[in-house]
């Protein structure tokens, strides 16, 4: 059984975004087949983010999304995947929505399903890398039926 919350951190009413982001997550576990992963979706803001990305990637800046994959630390062994956490910033997120012209809840899916790749293993760290990653995002969330606005 797979185990995922999300969790607002953040002043700004999710509700809606949020009931979208669970359907996606299922959506997203069935198509690719995983069972038994645990992780966490967590929203933030600017300032909790940028914190994050100096502490522990030690980038003085806001960032859009960090995933923590724990599958990354072979330490840990259980008897389900235990993926790890994402942060998501919000105000990042609604600035790339207004820059890219597509919704809010665009937006959200693809950092959402972006950091989930991550946790998953996935990477861009090299052309090759990056081009399986984002193809493999642009169909799931095509697939869900948040595509691109034009």
């Amino acid at each position: 059984m797979n185990q995922y919350e999300i969790f607002n951190e953040t002043d700004k009413n999710l509700s809606l975004e949020i009931k979208k982001i669970y359907e996606l997550l299922e959506f997203t576990l069935k198509r690719e087949k995983l069972e038994n992963v645990e992780f966490n979706v967590i929203f933030v803001d600017s300032n909790t983010i940028h914190e994050i990305n100096r502490t522990y990637r030690h980038v003085d800046r806001v960032t859009d999304v960090i995933s923590f994959a724990l599958e990354d630390c072979k330490t840990i062994e259980l008897d389900h995947r235990l993926l790890g956490d994402i942060y998501i910033c919000i105000e990042k997120a609604e600035e790339q929505a207004k820059e890219y012209g597509h919704s809010f809840l665009r937006e959200l899916s693809f950092l959402t399903i972006h950091g989930l790749l991550h946790l998953l293993g996935y990477d861009h760290m090299t052309e090759e890398d990056e081009k399986i990653m984002f193809q493999k995002q642009e169909d799931i969330l095509n697939e869900f039926g948040v595509r691109r606005e034009k």
